[in-house]
């Protein structure tokens, strides 16, 4: 018979003892925070994990009478009280603007435990991978207008187009990750379609482990703010150079290893993780607080699933989509 936890339980517990983000010493106005934080986390982990994308359908979902609702219950507690609806409500609304803070300590963390380049140089791998926003799409003249044909359009989305996916309409999930053969997320935000990458990579950068040497982008990243907010914090840049490339170029060779390594990385790793959650198609909420929360949630949670997998010695990175599946 079996007797150990269920995982997602052994999650919530992993909550408990990751590092969370200094604050900035300034007290907050208003009343204080009955619940802390990590408990709102808490929450958060078990809606990506079952999909539940909203504080009634959480609620809904913990009323049930099961085994692993008896186990989730007090863990979604704190001296004995279990907060009201509107209290998730309230607190889920606040958390994006803390989870790219979360995501990045927690990387930092990990790549302290993981060490994955421990026979390789410490670099990371930058770049954005499209989301398609729920529902229809809004049309540029329709916008200009003021007009939105369809309820189903979510109007916080915008407008991006790449070489790869062509126009799309919808989000923006900017990354960091570790070019080793462990693909850790570092440091995570989404923004509107139309933000350009460069605009957020500064604060990508900013997440970064402090002994990580070498950031590696594409073109985009190939900007003066970005070379700046490398220097500023002793490391690299090595980005593709934009227009045309001299007939002599030293250090193209060098530029291209790190491409390949770049490519091999970061690419990889947005697929794997649209595909973990079934995101190619759309995302499954609206609105940028709510898609926020649920995919950097996502991200979170794969972070844990690192942990999970490290602590109990299990191969990194290897079938989480059956082990979320399981939980």
């Amino acid at each position: 018979m079996l007797t150990k936890a269920p995982l997602l339980v052994i999650f919530l517990h992993l909550i408990d003892r990751i590092p969370l983000p200094a604050g900035d010493g300034k007290r907050q106005r208003g009343r204080p925070y009955e619940y802390s934080e990590r408990l709102i986390v808490k929450a958060l982990i078990v809606m990506v994990i079952r999909r539940l994308y909203t504080a009634y359908s959480l609620l809904a979902f913990l009323e049930q009478e099961t085994e692993l609702t008896s186990a989730l219950r007090p863990l979604l507690s704190e001296g004995g009280r279990f907060p009201a609806r509107r209290t998730w409500e309230r607190r889920l609304a606040a958390l994006p603007a803390h989870l790219p803070g979360l995501i990045g300590c927690l990387g930092r963390h990990l790549t302290q435990l993981i060490q994955p380049w421990d026979m390789a140089g410490k670099a990371a791998a930058i770049d954005s991978t499209a989301l398609r926003a729920k529902g229809g799409v809004w049309h540029k003249k329709d916008r200009e207008a003021g007009i939105v044909p369809h309820s189903t359009i979510d109007t916080e989305a915008h407008w991006s187009k790449s070489g790869y996916h062509g126009w799309w309409y919808g989000w923006k999930l900017h990354l960091a990750c570790s070019a080793a053969a462990v693909w850790i997320p570092l440091a995570a935000q989404l923004t509107p379609a139309n933000v350009a990458d460069q605009e957020v990579a500064p604060a990508l950068i900013g997440q970064l482990a402090p002994d990580i040497r070498f950031v590696l982008g594409d073109t985009h990243y190939n900007e003066p703010a970005v070379r700046l907010a490398c220097e500023q914090q002793d490391r690299s840049l090595i980005a593709t150079h934009k227009g045309a490339r001299p007939k002599i170029d030293p250090g193209a060779p060098v530029r291209q290893l790190f491409h390949r390594l770049r490519s091999k990385a970061i690419e990889p790793f947005n697929a794997l993780f649209k595909n973990l959650f079934d995101w190619g198609g759309q995302v499954p909420v609206k609105g940028l607080l709510r898609t926020q929360l649920i995919v950097l949630g996502a991200i979170l949670l794969y972070q844990l699933v690192l942990l999970y997998q490290f602590e109990h010695q299990l191969p990194l990175g290897r079938a989480i989509k059956p082990l979320l599946k399981a939980a």
